[in-house]
C-alpha cells in the first residue's frame, strides 16, 4: 500500500480537500502511543472534517471532527503535529490517514471501506 508525506505547508489546503472528498465517510480514529497502547477515539463515525492549524513549528495543531451533527460529535486534536501520511490502496483509494506528533504518538484515521472518491460523487447520505 502506497503512503504518500504530505508537506507541511500544504496541509491547510490539503485537509480542506481530503474533507470536502470524504465528508460523511465512515471513519474510525485510533490513537497509538507508547504510553498508552492503543485507544480507539471514534468507531465508525461520519467524518465531518479535519482542519489544521499552522502556528509554526511545534505549534501546528490538527484537529479531527467525526459525528452524525454538529452537536453530537467527537473532536480529537493533535497538538505538536508534526507528519502527516496518506496511505492509498494499490488502485489509488484513500484508506487511511496518518497524524504523527513530535512526541511519536500517531491518530490513524481509518475508512469504513476504501473507494476512489470519484466513484461515490452524487451519492447522497442519510
Amino acid at each position: 500500500m502506497p503512503t504518500r508525506e504530505i508537506p507541511r505547508a500544504e496541509w491547510p489546503a490539503f485537509f480542506e480537500s481530503f474533507s470536502r472528498q470524504h465528508e460523511g465517510w465512515l471513519a474510525t480514529v485510533e490513537v497509538l502511543g507508547q504510553e498508552i497502547g492503543a485507544q480507539e477515539e471514534a468507531h465508525e463515525l461520519p467524518l465531518i472534517g479535519i482542519t489544521a492549524e499552522l502556528k509554526g513549528g511545534d505549534k501546528d495543531t490538527v484537529s479531527i471532527i467525526v459525528g452524525k451533527a454538529a452537536d453530537d460529535h467527537v473532536t480529537h486534536t493533535i497538538t505538536e503535529a508534526a507528519h502527516v501520511r496518506l496511505e492509498q490502496t494499490a488502485s489509488g483509494a484513500d484508506e487511511a490517514l496518518q497524524i504523527e506528533s513530535a512526541s511519536g504518538a500517531a491518530t490513524l484515521i481509518r475508512f469504513r471501506s476504501a473507494v476512489l472518491p470519484e466513484m461515490v460523487d452524487g451519492i447522497v447520505s442519510e
